[in-house]
C-alpha cells in the first residue's frame, strides 16, 4: 500500500509519522514553497497529545510550548465565571499545551523528515485533481512556485487534508460555496512579555459578541515568555457580507484593533501594552463549514480542516485532525482493503467531529461566559447568584465529553 496526502499541515504531517510507524508507504505534497513557523498560538488538548506522544514528541514539544496549568473564563470586565485546572494537574495522563501553531507544525514536519526521508514532502505543490479506478488513485498536483512542471502521482489511497478551502472537497461538493461566517474578525498576535501570573495559565473574557484570549506559547526566559493574545469582535452582518476573499491571514495596523482590545480587562495584565508592543497583527474571519454527509469517495477521503472546519472554540481544531489522524492510520493498517479502512475511519469521525461543529457554533464551552454576561451584563458581586456551581459545570463539562477529552477519576467516572 502507497498512501499520497496533499497539505502538510499539522493533520497531513500527524497521519504521514503514524502510517510510517504502522509500515505504510507516504508521500506529502505542500502547497507553500517551504514549511515555516507561521501563524499564532494554539491549544492542543491531552487526547490529542496523547497521540504525538506516542510519536515520541513530547521532549520536543517541550522544547517550544508550554504545559497549560489552569484556564479561566472571564466577563468582559475580568470578572471569574470558571476556572479549572487543565492537562496532567487535571488528572489526565498526559499534558495539554500551549504553543506557537508553525513550532508546532514545524516540530511534526522535522520528524517525518528525520523518519522517512528528506523526500517525504514535495513542496510548491498544489492539488489540481484526480482520478482513480479500482486498482490506484492519481493525483495531479500544479506547481504553485513558478508555474513550472507539476507533479502526476499514484497511490492507493489520497487524504485531503488540504485546508478550509480544500480542492479535494471543492470536487465532491462543487456547489458548496463559501466557508460559513458569522460576521466576526478575529485578531491575533504574539509578543515576547513579562510573565502573566504562573506562566502556564490562558484567559478568556467575554462571549461570541465579544471576547479577549490570553495565553502563553513559549517557555518563559528571564522573565519574559512568548504571549498569544485574540480579539474576537463581530463587525458585520454575514446575511449582508459574506467574508473577504482575502483577509484570511492579512496584516492590520494598530488602530483597527486597539479600540475592541480596550473593551476587555485581564486581572494582572496590561491589554492594550500587550497589544501596543506586538509587531505584527493578522486578521482572520471566524469561520467554519457546515458538517458534510460524507467524506470518503472510493479511494480518496478529507481529513482535518478539508473535512470538519470548525470554529476556534474549546481548543479543539488541531486536536480534533489529530484523533483524525490516529483513526485513519489505525484503520488503514488493520484493514484488508484501502476502500474498507476508508468507510471504517469515516464512520468513526464524521459524526464526533460533526458534533464538535455544532456545539462550537453555540459558543462551546465559552457559553458559560454568554450565559452570565446575559443575566448579569453589568457584572455581578457573587457569581452563584447569577449562575449556580452545577449550571456552569454542566456547559463546561459536556463540552469535554462531547470534544472526548474529559479525564477519567479514579473511580472510573468522567470528570472535566
Amino acid at each position: 500500500m502507497k498512501v499520497l496526502i496533499a497539505g502538510a499541515g499539522i493533520g497531513g504531517l500527524t497521519t504521514a509519522l503514524m502510517l510510517h510507524q504502522r509500515g505504510i508507504p507516504v508521500q506529502l505534497f505542500e502547497v507553500a514553497r517551504e514549511v515555516r513557523e507561521v501563524g499564532v498560538g494554539i491549544n492542543v488538548l491531552p487526547h490529542a497529545i496523547r497521540e504525538l506522544e506516542a510519536l515520541g514528541l513530547l521532549p520536543a514539544l517541550d522544547a517550544v510550548g508550554v504545559r497549560t496549568r489552569k484556564l479561566s473564563y472571564l466577563t468582559k470586565q475580568g470578572q471569574e465565571v470558571w476556572s479549572e485546572l487543565r492537562g496532567m494537574h487535571a488528572g489526565h495522563e498526559v499534558p495539554q499545551f500551549s504553543i506557537h501553531r508553525g513550532r508546532l507544525q514545524k516540530t511534526i514536519f522535522d520528524a517525518v523528515i528525520d523518519r522517512l526521508g528528506p523526500d517525504a514532502v514535495v513542496t510548491g505543490r498544489k492539488l489540481a485533481g484526480f482520478v482513480q479506478d479500482e486498482r490506484c488513485v492519481t493525483a495531479h498536483f500544479t506547481n504553485s512556485v513558478d508555474g513550472g512542471t507539476g507533479t502526476t502521482a499514484q497511490g492507493d489511497v489520497l487524504i485531503c487534508a488540504d485546508g478550509i478551502h480544500s480542492v479535494g472537497r471543492r470536487s465532491f461538493y462543487p456547489s458548496e460555496g463559501p466557508p460559513s461566517w458569522q460576521g466576526v474578525a478575529m485578531w491575533r498576535g504574539a509578543v515576547d512579555w513579562p510573565v502573566w501570573q504562573d506562566g502556564e495559565s490562558m484567559a478568556i473574557g467575554g462571549g461570541l459578541g465579544g471576547k479577549f484570549v490570553l495565553y502563553p506559547i513559549a517557555p518563559a526566559r528571564d522573565g519574559t515568555q512568548l504571549t498569544n493574545w485574540v480579539v474576537n469582535v463581530r463587525i458585520k452582518d454575514p446575511a449582508l457580507s459574506p467574508p473577504p476573499p482575502d483577509n484570511w491571514s492579512r496584516q492590520v495596523p494598530l488602530a483597527t484593533v486597539l479600540p475592541h482590545a480596550l473593551r476587555f480587562g485581564v486581572p494582572g495584565m496590561d491589554i492594550g501594552g500587550l497589544v501596543r508592543a506586538t509587531p505584527a497583527i493578522f486578521e482572520y474571519p471566524m469561520a467554519d463549514r457546515d458538517p458534510l454527509p460524507r467524506w470518503t469517495f472510493g479511494r480518496i477521503t478529507l481529513l482535518g480542516d478539508a473535512a470538519h472546519p470548525m470554529y476556534p472554540v474549546g481548543s479543539n481544531g488541531a486536536s480534533q485532525a489529530i484523533l483524525d489522524a490516529r483513526c485513519l492510520a489505525d484503520a488503514l493498517a488493520r484493514s484488508e482493503h484501502p476502500r474498507a479502512a476508508l468507510w471504517t475511519y469515516e464512520k468513526d469521525r464524521l459524526p464526533k467531529t460533526a458534533e464538535v461543529v455544532r456545539t462550537n457554533r453555540v459558543g462551546g464551552p465559552e457559553r458559560v461566559i454568554d450565559e452570565v454576561e446575559k443575566r448579569a451584563p453589568a457584572g455581578f458581586s457573587d457569581i452563584n447568584t447569577v449562575l449556580d456551581l452545577e449550571a456552569r459545570r454542566a456547559i463546561v463539562g459536556g463540552y469535554a465529553n462531547t470534544a472526548g477529552f474529559s479525564r477519567v477519576k479514579s473511580d472510573g467516572k468522567r470528570a472535566v
